[in-house]
């Protein structure tokens, strides 16, 4: 398969700087399904942060990874494998079983901002933050490599290392995946209920700013980079090279659709109860929080609007003063087997990372596999796009004006 002129361009993007989920990622145009075959916010939300600079030494702890057999990891909500009947982790369990290692798993980060807010005093004050590993998006990441506050990875305990897709290895904030790894991606969109909409499909950003249909009843995400983004790229803006004019802008869009009193609210992953009852009529959303809605409400839709869509990525990273360093590698290391995170992505239905993923799919879940929203082809990539880069200090400027607009 030959790249056209866009996926190239957009790979280089990608190799400058990319992309995470929900809550929890620079580019343009299509990227090639090679790059993405195994590719997430979750995430929660786009933004590859700014350009990586010389970041300061992480303080390390004494790793009391030989005598403590334990791995404390937070991550996003409904964000791995789980057995409906039992609520087990398989992967997890396996995990245990092959190392001796229990993972305490914690689902406590749901907003990229609110988990900093919480972990920032102590990683600043060189404290133990309680936390092995985490996975933070892109652009926060990026915020934390700058800080000082994430760890290198020992790749001697990363042989898998080499499963991660290409696009993925050299990154604007972290170039050769030294401090971070991809744990998810995933795309950025419009979900609706079609009984609260009368049954018009909502598409575009535009519908849902403005259409009388829809008042009270829209949510956008409060993760900044999905929301603005989708709204410039609406106004016809690019995301790899918008101005802080395009932003003001796309905010002023944002502000007069809330003040009208079209926007009922700004969530984090807390959209997928008022949507499918209907209390949400439409709503900025995640795919794979769509996908895993629309298993038990089939009627559920979801669109990537045709002026573009975000794309993230989430990454596990490592922080400083961590206890169980080496038991947080380890784990890395066994969620980057293909078969482990195939095992995942047929649950999460985001979009993997691991390298060989795409074929055990195929094989043992053709239908998530033919799901381009989780596997994406080239139409549904030729959508996404990744929000650029911000300084510092537009990084402030930007998420004061977000803040502000969101409150109340």
């Amino acid at each position: 398969m030959t790249d056209s002129h866009d996926n190239l361009a957009f790979r280089a993007a990608l190799a400058r700087g990319m992309v995470s989920r929900r809550g929890v990622v620079l580019g343009l145009g299509g990227l090639g399904m090679a790059a993405l075959a195994g590719c997430s916010v979750k995430g929660r939300n786009p933004g590859a942060g700014s350009t990586a600079v010389t970041a300061p030494v992480a303080k390390a702890a004494p790793d009391q990874s030989a005598t403590e057999k334990v791995v404390n990891w937070s991550n996003w909500p409904e964000y791995i494998d789980v057995n409906d009947k039992t609520q087990a982790r398989p992967s997890l369990d396996e995990f245990k079983k092959r190392t001796g290692i229990t993972v305490n798993y914690t689902e406590d980060y749901n907003d990229n901002d609110e988990f900093y807010a919480k972990v920032r005093p102590l990683l600043s004050a060189g404290k133990d933050t309680g936390r092995d590993v985490w996975c933070s998006t892109d652009w926060m990441v990026a915020r934390l490599i700058r800080q000082g506050y994430v760890q290198k990875i020992d790749l001697a305990n990363f042989p898998n290392h080499a499963n991660i897709e290409d696009t993925l290895v050299t990154v604007e904030f972290d170039p050769g995946r030294l401090y971070s790894v991809p744990w998810q991606s995933g795309f950025a969109g419009i979900a609706y209920n079609p009984k609260a909409t009368g049954g018009k499909k909502i598409e575009s950003v535009d519908q849902l700013l403005t259409d009388p249909a829809l008042k009270g009843k829209v949510t956008l995400l409060t993760e900044m980079r999905d929301t603005v983004g989708l709204v410039m790229l609406a106004m016809g803006k690019k995301l790899e090279s918008f101005t802080e004019a395009d932003f003001m802008a796309a905010i002023d869009e944002i502000k007069k659709a809330k003040d009208a009193g079209q926007i009922k609210g700004f969530t984090g992953n807390e959209y997928g109860k008022p949507l499918s009852s209907g209390d949400t009529a439409a709503c900025i959303a995640w795919t794979g929080d769509v996908v895993q809605l629309q298993a038990d409400n089939p009627s559920l839709g979801y669109a990537l609007p045709a002026t573009g869509c975000t794309l993230w990525s989430d990454n596990f990273v490592i922080p400083g003063m961590a206890k169980h360093k080496k038991n947080a590698e380890m784990l890395i290391n066994y969620y980057y087997e293909p078969q482990v995170m195939a095992q995942v992505v047929d649950y999460v239905n985001y979009i993997s990372p691991v390298r060989g993923t795409k074929a055990i799919l195929a094989k043992e879940d053709p239908a998530v596999a033919k799901n381009p929203l989780i596997v994406p082809d080239e139409k549904t990539l030729s959508k996404a796009h990744v929000f650029r880069g911000l300084t510092a200090a537009e990084e402030t400027k930007f998420n004061q004006a977000f803040s502000e607009l969101t409150a109340g």
